[in-house]
């Protein structure tokens, strides 16, 4: 079972990405350890943890893909189930602080000291213990996901409505997470991370491991996103997106449908935030802006939505691009990202993978319809040749 569902989410194209993934998982770390700094060959740690966020980013664009791109729901609120494992990865890598914290309590993180909490809340226990923090990072935006999709989707609330209704769920949960009697840090968010799993943060060779795991996991999830794209039930998704109402004719439990790839996606965010958090060292009510989920649907159109290595690329980069900007140019950054998606809009419009894949099909129809002419032409002239 598990051998027919890898092969039939492997094709050439996703066999290649796959193995490309791979191969920068081990060849980064490598040239960042072994590779002396003098030389040019050598990925400074910084670079590391740079691409590691790229990485994220990269997955959380898959991640909103697999909705939008083959279901048809444009999510605006993909950044709250990011968030949310992220934040369940930072109440681990807080509760692994102990002592070593300013205000040296072993159990409350040191902004329960600050604000004067006298014990530790309820939700925050088991999160010293890493599988139970990772369950977390899946439950909680699967949980999220699957009540806000249960009524949404039973409801029938379609097209700009639930587009709408997404963000509106990211701007509450934003606003909530802001306030510091919620226990998670209110503005500040969680921060100033000592260990995990009994490895500093900070050395390089944790860096290194947690760029690997983020190249290892975006591939690891790029073979489930095939599989469930390239199985009948993907058919059915694509069905969903181009004719809803056809599909429901024909007896699918449309919502039944959306629900699980909506709770999929969301839990692939969730895992996408949680490999955010060690790497970029903070996580803070910011990530909830609904900005920060119009960001990620720009990644996905520029890449090219329902074609799963489009967002991948598009979302390297378009971050590698904000990067630069806005190192050199801060104050066009935002100009420069409204005009990248207008052009997309304007000029490609199935985003970069999109264009080229309609390339290279209508180069190869063309070559096609040349070869049947060509045959065409012989056919007619051997009877006359015979005469």
């Amino acid at each position: 079972m598990i051998t027919s569902f890898v092969l039939r989410a492997l094709n050439g194209r996703i066999t290649i990405t796959i193995a490309i993934l791979l191969a920068v998982a081990a060849l980064v770390p490598a040239l960042n350890i072994l590779v002396p700094p003098g030389n040019p060959f050598h990925i400074p740690t910084y670079a590391v943890s740079l691409m590691g966020k790229y990485l994220c980013y990269a997955l959380l664009a898959l991640a909103l893909d697999l909705v939008w791109g083959y279901c048809g729901i444009l999510s605006l609120g993909h950044g709250a189930f990011f968030a949310l494992g992220g934040y369940a990865m930072g109440m681990y890598l807080m509760r692994q602080i102990g002592p070593r914290g300013v205000y040296g309590d072993p159990i409350l993180p040191d902004f329960m000291v600050f604000l004067n909490w006298k014990e530790l809340p309820w939700f925050w226990y088991g999160f010293d213990m890493f599988p139970f923090a990772m369950l977390m990072v899946l439950l909680v935006p699967g949980l999220l996901a699957f009540v806000f999709g249960w009524f949404a989707f039973r409801s029938r609330v379609n097209g700009v409505y639930l587009s709408i209704i997404t963000q509106a769920m990211t701007y509450a949960l934003m606003l909530a997470f802001f306030r510091n009697d919620m226990g998670f840090g209110g503005n500040n968010g969680l921060t100033d991370y000592k260990e995990i799993l009994g490895f500093s943060v900070q050395a390089q060779g944790t860096r290194a491991v947690l760029f690997a795991a983020s190249a290892v996991m975006l591939a690891l999830c790029l073979l489930l996103a095939s599989a469930i794209v390239n199985s009948k039930f993907g058919k059915v998704l694509v069905g969903v997106r181009d004719a809803e109402s056809r599909v429901r004719f024909l007896g699918f439990r449309v919502e039944n449908i959306k629900l699980f790839t909506f709770v999929v996606s969301a839990m692939m965010a969730g895992v996408a935030g949680a490999l955010f958090v060690p790497q970029v060292g903070i996580i803070n009510p910011g990530e909830f802006a609904p900005a920060n989920s119009i960001e990620v649907v720009v990644w996905t159109a520029v890449g090219g939505r329902g074609t799963l290595m489009g967002p991948i690329i598009g979302a390297v980069l378009v971050n590698a691009g904000k990067s630069f900007f806005t190192g050199a140019f801060p104050e066009f950054w935002l100009f420069a990202l409204g005009g990248l998606f207008i052009a997309v809009t304007l000029f490609l419009p199935k985003g970069i993978v999109g264009t080229v894949e309609k390339y290279w099909q209508a180069r190869k129809a063309t070559r096609k319809a040349s070869e049947t002419s060509r045959g065409g032409d012989v056919l007619t002239a051997q009877p006359q040749a015979a005469e």
